[in-house]
Order: C-alpha cells, then structure tokens, then sequence
C-alpha cells in the first residue's frame, strides 16, 4: 500500500501544474533575473584609482617606509594598485588641490601630514593608509631605540643599516603572524542565490501541503473515502510526503544543475555539503507545509496564501530583498533568525564559504532537522486527535 500511494501520489503532483510551476520553474526564473540583474553590477562598482600627490622633499625620501609603501601602491604592475600618485612640490600639490585634481597630499617633515578637501570614500581610503603607516613607522622607531640602547649598554657598535633591516623583517613578521583562512570577501550576489536555494527548499512545502490536504476528510472528496479505508493513516500519509520530498529533491537538482552549468555560478569547494543542506532545509520546507495544512483551519487558497506569506518572510529576514536585513535581524531580534528555517539554510552557506571548520555548518544542519522534527510532531499529533460528526 504504501508503494501504490507513493506512486499515486507522486503522479497527482506531477498533473498540478500550479505546484509545478512554483516549486519547479519559478526558482530557475528568478535565478535568471538575478543573473540579469546582477552579472555586471560588481565590475562596475570596482574602486578606482586614487589621485593623490605627494610633496617630494628631503624628509619625504629620507622616510623610507612611507617612500617604499607609496611606491608599491602606485605600481602600475601591482593588482592591488591603490594610487595614481604624482611627486610635486609644496605649492603644485595646493595647486592640484584647490582644482580637484587630486583628493590630498602628503607632507613630510618631523612628522607626516595629511590634507584633503572634503571626506569621501576615497579621502578615508587615504587617511586609513597613512595611519597605517604612521602606526608602522612608531614600531619601527621602538625597535630601533630598544636595539640602539642594547647596544650601547653592551659596549658595542651600532650598526644602525642593520636594526633597520631587522626592523623592516620583524614589521613584515608581524603582518603575517594573523593567516585569514577565509575568503577575502562574499559577492553579494552570492547571498542572493543562496536565498534562491533557502526560498526553494521551503516552497517545497506546498507539495506536502497539497497532498496532506488530499487526506483530510475536510477538505476534499478524497479524503473523505481515505478516512472510512481500513488503510493505515499514516503510511498512506507517509508515502504520500515521500513523494512530495523527491519532486522537491528533483527540482533543486535542476535548481543547482541549471545554476552552475547555465548561469555559472560558482558554489565553492563543498557542493556536496551544499546539496546535503538543501536536503535538510527540503524536509524542514516540507514539515512546514504540513503544519499549515494541518493546524490552520481555513480553505486551500487560504493555506496556501498563508504559506506563501510564511516563506517570503522567512527569505526577506534571511536577506533575499536586502543583503543587510539577516544582519539587522541577528543584532536586533536574534531568536527570530534562530527559528527561521530560510535564516538557517543561508546562514549554513555562510559558514561553508567562511570558515575552514564545519562546526556552524553542522549546527545549522542539526537546527534544520529539529525544527522538521517538531513541526513533524505538531503535525502528527493534530491528524491524530483531528474526529468529525459528520462530513
């Protein structure tokens, strides 16, 4: 029997083709519209290069740190050129200034100056390096006075060339004594597709919906034969959500297929745990289908209206209508995100693109399988005491 109803049940989804549409086409036209929308937004929104002037007088290249480090950011050879820099006098650098040719200058002396016009990107851009430097140029100057006094009190001569260079190495040292073991950063764009993903698994639910809905007594003619048959309720029930979770399996199959072969994106190095993901958010979309369906008591244009609501929701606080809401939601009402499955999904992304360690990952996948246990519980629990007079 349980064969029969899977069989039954998986061809009576398959003729919806209302259900079809939304749990298996609509996710791979919205991916396209992304891929419209967004294929060419970040080249265009890349960081220019930076004019800026710097006064050349004797104290600027007798500073070999601040001489050095300009040098390599206006390196024409350099991916991560960050300045278009002239060397100019005091009075041309003004000049160039006042006529918004460039956003500031430098001027060295006994310390190092800097003047802009206005604050802007790029002025704090320029400010932030500067200080940088500043804070490098005071650590070598310790280490140089440190080293000078040692040597001193050990009667012996200072080589100040050499504290130099091992100041210079132990500066170098120390910048790289913090590895980042993750991505320098996350293409926004990326954030939308997983969304697309989260908001697929849980669109799944109206498959459960609609084939629960096919065994309530209430709700059709169908489920009024279902609920005089000497039938197990719940391998019939059983069989018939088995069904409804491989058609949503099916279509994030052709979700990711068609996203990484057609629109080419790239989901990282953990596509398998990626996919073992969207398994979890599947059921989780699939026991939340089963809630609606069983403890709303209202029509099934209202359900699904209901559930509709319920995922869109979900998919707006995880960041699908703005990249900055899952983080506005975390700060702010945290518990919200914690029991949002969408929030859940996206958040196992997050932590598989991050991090080298899987431990937020398979928290993520454990929080998805309890919220389908309980909703599974609610559900059963509802079917089960559900009796009628008369139908």
């Amino acid at each position: 029997m349980f064969w029969h109803n899977f069989k039954y049940s998986f061809k009576t989804l398959l003729k919806n083709k209302t259900l079809v549409f939304w749990t298996l086409l609509f996710p791979i036209i919205l991916g396209i519209f992304f891929h419209l929308a967004f294929s060419d937004i970040e080249k265009k929104e890349t960081l220019d290069l930076i004019d800026i002037a710097v006064v050349s007088n004797d104290a600027f290249h007798e500073n070999k740190l601040l001489a050095e480090t300009l040098r390599v950011l206006s390196d024409d050879k350099n991916e991560q050129r960050l300045f278009q820099t002239s060397y100019v006098s005091l009075a041309k650098a003004q000049k160039l200034l006042k006529e918004n040719k460039v956003i500031g200058y430098v001027l060295v002396d006994e310390d190092i100056h800097l003047t802009v016009n206005s604050n802007g990107v790029d002025e704090t851009v320029f400010a932030f390096v500067m200080d940088e430097i500043k804070v490098k140029q005071k650590m070598m100057e310790a280490f140089t006075r440190e080293e000078t006094i040692t040597k001193y009190s050990q009667g012996e001569l200072v080589d100040y060339e050499k504290i130099y260079r091992q100041a210079s190495q132990l500066l170098q040292q120390d910048t790289d004594v913090i590895h980042d073991i993750s991505n320098q950063n996350l293409s926004y764009t990326m954030i939308e597709y997983y969304t697309l993903i989260a908001m697929a698994c849980l669109y799944g639910g109206m498959l459960a919906m609609y084939i629960t809905n096919y065994k309530l007594a209430n709700m059709n003619c169908v489920g009024k034969r279902t609920s005089i048959s000497p039938v197990s309720k719940g391998t019939m029930l059983l069989g018939s959500l088995c069904a409804s979770y491989l058609i949503q399996l099916i279509g994030l199959l052709l979700l990711f297929l068609f996203t990484i072969f057609v629109l080419h994106v790239d989901y990282g190095n953990h596509l398998l745990a990626m996919i073992l993901l969207a398994c979890c958010g599947s059921l989780a979309g699939l026991s939340l289908g089963i809630v609606v369906a069983t403890l709303i008591k209202t029509n099934e244009n209202a359900k699904t209206g209901i559930l509709i609501a319920i995922t869109m929701c979900g998919c707006f606080f995880s960041g699908m209508m703005g990249i900055t809401m899952k983080y506005i939601i975390d700060k702010n009402i945290p518990l919200l995100n914690k029991l949002n499955p969408a929030s859940m999904i996206t958040d196992g992304f997050y932590a598989l693109y991050y991090y080298d360690h899987f431990d937020r990952f398979l928290f993520d996948v454990i929080s998805l399988l309890l919220f389908s246990l309980v909703m599974m519980i609610l559900s059963f629990h509802e079917l089960r005491r559900q009796t009628y007079d008369h139908i």
